[in-house]
């Protein structure tokens, strides 16, 4: 797994999580532990545990009040386990703890099988898939990747009631427009009632709910007025152009192509999915739409070169166009997308609202200044590509 440069982030102590190990593993080799971080630290916690027994990958949520919840934890634990056996390739789930005394690290926290391989974070590492041919396998593996997933039954794995998938993409608007509003008020607020789990918590733990300063401090500077007006309207629009859903499946929530563990010798395998904080049961077309708005290509328009501030190597020769991933994803899954502008746009409003709530924490000082690196003033271009979508503008 490929590590990032960003500063490591606290939150585990080698000589707890170690002696944690050595008694839900049964063995004290784990107690001599080292840790290093995995990730770039904008979502859920990673760390690398290295011991003589060998090496496992711990998880645990964001350092912070708003963030210490057990419901992130507890579902990302849960959906990968029961994908197990499955043909969407996840890592073996080890052991998880509450959050209670005795536990690793003071939060809610779970360890799986460390899957070596690549994950392409920013770019594709030197001498791997470097020729047209494996990229496009690469691109193509994406999508098989996610129709899989979305072709698994969950009452078949256990997780007939891992959410509430009825009137999913109506109660997805309110529950982000929420976070929203939470964010530029520094309301401060985890709670959702029209969340998605049955868990009753927004598991959104990218965007952590608000600023955290509590003094109207956080937003400031962050988002412009203009922005902000920008913001609501492709909320309201998005209200009132809801699609029909065809079918109701497990969705990954963020999948895109750094949360993915590939093979290193085979770029056209993916070893493992990660990052499941955000999964639950709705419509599928949201995969699919958020994972566009990541996806780079050659030739991008001004509104798409400027909405795309996240790097991505997907620009490459080789790789597919978005227009040939839809294509290959209705293939795969038989669904209509007609409608996939809407889901395009949902996706740029939900990946604004994550940055937006990142920029307003670190304005206010709550969480490090490297966590908003190359993030000011991204909200308004993905807003404005929402807009350029919806109104027939080409993705």
């Amino acid at each position: 797994m490929t590590t990032s440069a960003r500063t490591p982030t606290p939150g585990a102590d080698p000589g707890a999580v170690g002696t944690w190990l050595a008694g839900v593993l049964d063995d004290e080799r784990w107690a001599r532990c080292e840790l290093s971080p995995l990730g770039a630290g904008r979502s859920n916690l990673t760390y690398r545990v290295l011991s003589p027994a060998g090496s496992v990958v711990l998880r645990r949520p964001p350092v912070g009040s708003v963030a210490e919840t057990a419901h992130d934890m507890a579902r990302e634990q849960r959906v990968i386990a029961a994908l197990a056996g499955t043909d969407v390739p996840v890592p073996a789930v080890l052991a998880g703890h509450d959050g209670g005394t005795g536990g690793p690290t003071g939060s809610p926290a779970f360890v799986m099988e460390l899957v070596d391989g690549v994950v392409p974070v920013d770019a594709l590492p030197e001498g791997w898939a470097t020729t047209p041919a494996e990229r496009s396998r690469l691109g193509y593996a994406l999508v098989d990747v996610l129709a899989a997933l979305h072709a698994v039954d969950p009452e078949a794995v256990g997780l007939g009631d891992f959410g509430r998938p009825e009137g999913f993409t109506e109660r997805q608007i309110r529950r982000w427009r929420r976070q929203w509003d939470a964010a530029r008020t520094d309301s401060n607020s985890d709670s959702d009632s029209d969340s998605d789990s049955n868990s009753g918590s927004a598991s959104a733990s990218d965007s952590n709910s608000g600023s955290a300063s509590g003094d109207g401090s956080g937003a400031a500077g962050a988002v412009d007025a203009a922005t902000e007006a920008e913001v609501t309207r492709l909320a309201d629009r998005l209200a009132q152009q809801l699609p029909t859903t065809q079918r109701h499946t497990i969705v990954h929530g963020d999948y895109r192509i750094d949360n993915c563990v590939f093979d290193a010798e085979d770029p056209g395998t993916i070893r493992a999915v990660l990052d499941w904080e955000m999964s639950t049961l709705g419509d599928p077309l949201t995969d699919l739409g958020l994972l566009l708005v990541y996806w780079r290509q050659a030739g991008d328009d001004a509104v798409w070169r400027d909405a795309q501030r996240l790097p991505s190597p997907t620009g490459l020769p080789g790789f597919p166009t978005r227009a040939e991933l839809v294509a290959a994803y209705a293939d795969r899954t038989g669904l209509d997308v007609a409608e996939l502008p809407w889901y395009v746009a949902f996706g740029t409003f939900k990946l604004a609202v994550v940055l937006a709530g990142i920029l307003f924490r670190v304005r206010a000082g709550a969480v490090p200044a490297e966590m908003a690196e190359g993030l000011d003033g991204a909200v308004g271009p993905l807003v404005a590509l929402g807009h350029h979508v919806l109104d027939g503008g080409s993705f």
